[in-house]
């Protein structure tokens, strides 16, 4: 949760609305099983180590078959657009099957195998409709499980501890844009079918030594409900046959009429700052080539300082955020981010590019351990935190399947020498976004006091 203190019951929304941004110090937390997050890392580096390879290097393959950086951003948009409609309902499906033996496991593995074969058949696309279906069918097979396995930490892991979670989780997650990199930068110019091939064989290795260490332990797994101290009996089943989250649609009646709109200005936010994410790892590698004459190898390279940043300040993050409060270091975090695109954009050289993307990939650093815990932290129960993890979803592939086709049409408007500014001024906008979101959930805690 955003405390830890135990949450209180969602009565009102107002007040875990106003925990957001306040977040108080911790009295006591209790221990964070450490080794259930190693593992539930391993499984999560397994799938976005694909993802991260995908994001460098499809724009490029799309680049031999399509001119316009506009419709290469809208290509691009779609594999993530997949996950608006796919998510939500595996994340709960995988809600029900949380509380079985196998867990939320079944989904995870599944995906991670099928999704591996049409990854690997991108390069061997000899034209630009079979390009697609590759991509089609592994948007659509990897969002399957890809909400579903953010979703395993609050499986293993107490709420009051998923915060601090999340920062080691997502140190994990920035080595896999330092492998994607590194394959870019000593594979992909001597043999590009041996790159593509890389990634899908790690996420199948990795997901399957995550299940075998971790899936096991899931009938005993700590699982709280929302007092934060209720361990699941069989005596909850009758609880869980009147659960009025029967589907996606009630999940999302109960958003829209939750009264404060906390979380509807959150998943706002989500949208914009993911979406000029998106814009700058789908756009940077093209930019690299077209704006500073970089080989397509190294222009790939160009994200290594970026998840070096990541990696080093992740985890100090999440610590300062556990105190700081959550919206209030993403509003930090927007700021770093715009700050580090001026300095791309003052300076267009390969070294002041690379020191760019390192200051706008700590910025989103920030973004990218509090926004799922805030979201989560909103939820009316633990019993639809995997449906949860699909809105989060829903608002983050959303601004992902917009975000680079909107910074694509402004390249082409003013060229690729001012991507870097034109992505700056749509950063300014997210900080705006993110001003009201906080402003509308500390309102609530400014008339209490």
């Amino acid at each position: 949760m955003l405390s830890d203190e135990p949450p209180q019951p969602p009565a009102s929304v107002a007040a875990p609305a106003a925990l957001v941004e306040a977040a108080p110090a911790a009295e006591r937390p209790e221990r964070m099983n450490r080794s259930a997050v190693l593992w539930v890392a391993l499984a999560i580096f397994a799938q976005e180590s694909v993802w991260n390879f995908y994001d460098a290097q499809v724009p490029a393959q799309l680049r031999q078959f399509v001119s316009s950086a506009t419709v290469i951003g809208l290509i691009m948009g779609l594999d993530t657009g997949l996950g608006v409609i796919v998510q939500p309902w595996t994340g709960l499906i995988s809600d029900r099957l949380a509380r079985s033996r196998t867990g939320r496991w079944p989904i995870v593995v599944a995906g991670a195998c099928v999704a591996a074969v049409p990854f690997a058949l991108i390069p061997w696309a000899t034209g630009l409709p079979m390009l697609m279906l590759c991509i089609f069918a592994f948007g659509l097979t990897a969002n399957s499980f890809k909400g579903v396995t953010e979703t395993l930490v609050s499986d293993y892991v107490a709420p009051q501890q998923r915060g601090r979670a999340q920062g080691f989780i997502k140190a994990g997650v920035s080595l896999t844009i330092i492998v994607s990199a590194l394959i870019s930068l000593l594979v992909v110019d001597h043999s590009l079918k041996a790159a593509f091939a890389i990634p899908p064989v790690l996420m199948v290795v990795m997901v399957a030594l995550s299940y075998c260490f971790l899936g096991r332990r899931h009938p005993t797994a700590l699982r709280r409900e929302d007092t934060g101290t209720h361990t699941r009996t069989d005596t909850d089943t009758d609880t869980d046959q009147a659960d009025p989250f029967s589907s996606p649609w009630a999940v999302l009646k109960d958003l829209v009429r939750e009264p404060s709109r906390a979380r509807l200005l959150l998943m706002a936010g989500i949208f914009c700052f993911a979406g000029m994410w998106a814009a700058l790892r789908s756009l940077t590698t093209p930019y690299g080539t077209e704006a500073l004459g970089m080989t397509r190898g190294a222009a790939g390279g160009i994200a290594l300082p970026g998840a070096i940043a990541f990696l080093v300040c992740v985890v100090p993050l999440a610590y300062l955020s556990h105190r700081l409060g959550e919206l209030r270091m993403i509003r930090y975090g927007i700021a770093l981010f715009v700050a580090g695109l001026l300095v791309g954009f003052a300076e267009p050289t390969p070294a002041f590019t690379a020191a760019s993307v390192a200051i706008a990939s700590i910025g989103y650093a920030v973004f990218s351990v509090n926004g799922l815990v805030a979201l989560w932290g909103l939820a009316p129960n633990n019993r639809v935190l995997g449906a949860y993890t699909g809105l989060y979803t829903v608002a983050s592939a959303s601004g992902m399947a917009l975000g680079p086709a909107l910074l694509g049409a402004t390249v082409d408007l003013t060229g690729w020498r001012y991507m870097f500014l034109n992505a700056a001024v749509l950063g300014a906008v997210t900080f705006a976004v993110f001003t009201l979101v906080a402003r509308r959930a500390g309102r609530p805690l400014a008339a209490a006091s």
